[in-house]
């Protein structure tokens, strides 16, 4: 299973020994019937019928439950031949290795077969799932686990190494249990989280929260390989949660489980929206990869002689040949608008730039040496730019 590499992070599906904070057992029954309450009512609707206090948990998680996955996956990796029981030190000698001949010490090649377990979602009536590509890149054999006891195999459909998602499709015509998926754009800090998934091998783990923050950007976290604005929360998110949901007081899907925080201040999970997932998982299932504007800039804050933060974003670098080098950017140059909208920080631009897509053209406002400029820039393949 791969890893995201970040300093004190690393994948919910890696080898972290991390304390969850709340466990329901997912069979666990409620008095009351299985119908969501929208989450800033739950309190109030609990006092007024004697309700426990985590009894919304129940319903919610009842209600997204069944179409919550296992998914295990398989890979055959070859293992190089070496020297059968040579210190090393023996075999790097040239003399040793002339005297005795290198061929009769050298072992075969060999293969083993690794094994890992994640999460994820069905979301689609076709029997597709929702993971993290983590989860299944460069797997030989997917299986997946349902509630119901069913274990279907599973083809990826594709997957987007840049923003950690993948589409799997499971084998049969089902009928297939669905996840409600929400609006994570209408998430506020506060609200409920609650985590689901299968973590340490734990089937159906549910792990209680609130969303601790929004909009965090992975370069932020130390993740400069992707391209991510995730939001936080203090949900325990445990190694083999990558891929699973995570939930609002209504039993909605408003995230995936992507990253925890380890070490020093541990406790922090983070998950992709699912806005921006379900338009990755449209361009993975319509195209098999996902496409990823970009201009080529690299970026930093604007800040007064004071040492504040200000309004705008200022180009550190332009890479050579790139859409934003083609348009005329240079550094130094400070970038305060974008399609006419204000820009205050590097996130505002990346999202600028996804809206615009790959071809068309976008007008940047530019502060330069007390003029004021517009450039059209046009954004091309990020992926596109890697292959070539």
């Amino acid at each position: 299973m791969g890893v995201l590499r970040a300093p004190s992070l690393a994948a919910a599906g890696s080898l972290l020994l991390l304390v969850p904070q709340a466990v329901v057992p997912l069979g666990l029954q409620s008095p009351v019937q299985a119908q969501a309450l929208p989450s800033r009512q739950v309190a109030a609707s609990a006092g007024a019928s004697g309700l426990g206090r985590q009894s919304f948990v129940a319903v919610a998680v009842r209600r997204a439950g069944p179409s919550i996955v296992t998914i295990d996956t398989e890979r055959t990796v070859t293992v190089r031949g070496g020297a059968a029981a040579l210190p090393a030190p023996l075999m790097n000698d040239p003399f040793f290795r002339q005297f005795f001949g290198l061929p009769q010490f050298m072992a075969p090649p060999s293969q083993r077969t690794e094994r890992g377990q994640g999460s994820g979602f069905i979301f689609d009536a076709g029997g597709l799932i929702l993971t993290n590509a983590h989860v299944v890149e460069k797997s030989d054999k997917v299986t997946v686990g349902l509630q119901d006891g069913r274990r279907v195999q599973g083809t990826v459909v594709g997957l987007d190494p840049i923003t950690d998602l993948a589409v799997v499709r499971l084998a049969g015509s089902g009928p297939w249990p669905l996840a409600p998926l929400g609006n994570s754009d209408g998430l506020q800090v506060g609200d409920w989280a609650i985590a689901v998934g299968n973590p340490f091998g734990l089937d159906n783990t549910v792990t209680l929260g609130i969303i601790s923050n929004l909009n965090r950007n992975a370069s932020k976290l130390g993740i400069t390989d992707k391209r991510l604005d995730l939001i936080q929360t203090d949900a325990a998110i445990n190694p083999g949660n990558s891929g699973g949901p995570l939930l609002n007081a209504d039993g909605e899907v408003i995230g995936i489980n992507t990253l925890v925080r380890s070490g020093p201040g541990a406790g922090l999970g983070f998950a992709i929206p699912i806005n921006r997932a379900r338009d990755i998982a449209g361009q993975l299932i319509s195209k098999g990869r996902a496409s990823h504007p970009m201009i080529g800039v690299a970026l930093e804050p604007v800040r007064s002689a004071e040492g504040r933060v200000m309004a705008g974003i200022r180009v550190v670098s332009v890479a050579p040949g790139g859409p934003a080098a083609q348009a005329g950017l240079r550094p130094g140059d400070v970038i305060v608008a974008a399609g006419g909208q204000p820009i205050e920080g590097a996130s505002q631009l990346v999202s600028a730039v996804e809206r615009t897509g790959v071809g068309n053209a976008l007008v940047l406002t530019v502060s330069r040496a007390g003029q004021v400029l517009q450039l059209q820039v046009i954004p091309a393949d990020l992926g596109g730019l890697s292959r070539g």
